[in-house]
């Protein structure tokens, strides 16, 4: 009996080890919980049912990054998350969101949420880094565009002018540290960090829910209800110098290629489109078009964003993915689950080949790509 007894608890012990070996050869990774210590950080790895994307990241294969796992999980916000930005050194990543608070957390590591910065009275819609990583860029409902100190936390300069939500805003990437944003009011204003008040209001003649700066630091770029692309002279405030038709509804999101020539627009009727901004491009500046990702009946500000190196465009999308389409082909090379609502940005490290996503469920990934 005492033999028959040792033969059956090594069975057990084989079958034990043979499923741990199993589990590990799917990919499944113990979830690291959340500590006080971590201020809001955590660690997770891909399950099988969550992980559906393309290219999956399969155990024993060659890491990308430098993160502590695959895919990370940032948790803090205590309302969506409508954006989400990398620093121009790559060591930071920004969040907004819903909750009227910009979080700032470190990307190596356990992804440490190091600061937050109070000031806004209402849900906070964009976020964006200055070019040379010393302040923040935020807009909100509550009427106002803010600037922050990143390494103090400070609230640097607070831009009042328009009479209605702001839904926009962007840095000029060259030049003077100037700053255009578009509002409910239907007006973009330009404001210079160095001055008080607005230095120019451009009229238009419906809300602008999307505006991008152009690359050489002349000219910005407009979208909104009309669903119309827009590209505005800085010393011609009268009317746009340029109107693009294409879009059959809202355009939520625009984005600037890394070299400048293309500018990427995201709309409410489910495609993102691709513009040559270059001179003397043929009439038809749409070059391309990118679908698979969704709006709903929420109609939010879906973001779309360029890989640093300009192959890849991606968006979020209200049915919970991440979307990463290839340029050249067009093809969807990645279509990532995880999030348990609409995902409102997605953004490429500008330095690795990972992606930072934030959604309505008041959650952050980072995630690594396959080369």
């Amino acid at each position: 009996l005492a033999k028959e007894r040792r033969r059956n608890m090594a069975g057990k012990r084989k079958a034990v080890a043979a499923a741990e070996v199993g589990e590990a050869e799917r990919g499944l990774v113990a979830q690291k919980q959340k500590t006080d210590a971590g201020a809001g950080a955590a660690i997770i790895a891909a399950t099988p049912a969550a992980s559906t994307a393309l290219k999956p990241f399969q155990p024993g294969s060659q890491r990308t990054s430098s993160l502590d796992a695959p895919i990370m999980l940032l948790e803090g916000h205590e309302d969506g998350v409508n954006g989400v930005k990398f620093s121009p050194d790559g060591s930071v990543v920004a969040s907004a969101g819903a909750d009227k608070v910009l979080h700032m957390w470190n990307v190596r590591g356990d992804c440490e949420n190091y600061m937050m910065m109070r000031g806004h009275k209402n849900s906070i819609l964009e976020v964006h880094w200055t070019p040379d990583g010393d302040n923040l860029l935020t807009c909100s409902p509550d009427r106002t565009v803010r600037c922050w100190d990143a390494t103090t936390g400070a609230q640097v300069k607070k831009m009042q002018g328009h009479s209605a939500f702001v839904n926009s805003c962007s840095p000029a990437t060259r030049g003077a540290p100037l700053v255009v944003s578009g509002s409910d009011d239907g007006t973009a204003k330009l404001w210079d960090l160095r001055r008080r008040g607005c230095v120019s209001t451009f009229p238009d003649k419906f809300q602008i829910t999307a505006v991008a700066f152009a690359a050489d630091g002349d000219k910005f770029y407009s979208g909104g209800i009309d669903n119309e692309l827009k590209v505005w002279d800085l010393r011609k405030d009268s009317e746009p110098l340029m109107v693009f038709a294409g879009h059959t509804d809202t355009i939520t999101g625009m984005s600037v290629s890394p070299d400048g020539t293309h500018v990427l627009t995201n709309a409410m009727d489910c495609t993102m489109r691709m513009w040559d901004m270059r001179p003397y491009a043929p009439p038809d500046r749409c070059v391309k078009y990118f679908t698979g990702h969704q709006h709903n009946f929420e109609k939010t500000l879906l973001k779309c964003a360029w890989s640093p190196d300009g192959t890849k465009v991606s968006a979020g999308s209200s049915c919970h993915n991440v979307f990463v389409w290839d340029v050249t082909t067009r093809r969807l090379l990645y279509k990532l689950p995880g999030h348990l609502g609409t995902v409102n940005e997605v953004a490429f490290h500008p330095k690795e080949p990972i992606i930072a996503s934030a959604g309505a469920d008041r959650r952050i990934f980072l995630g690594e790509l396959a080369n």
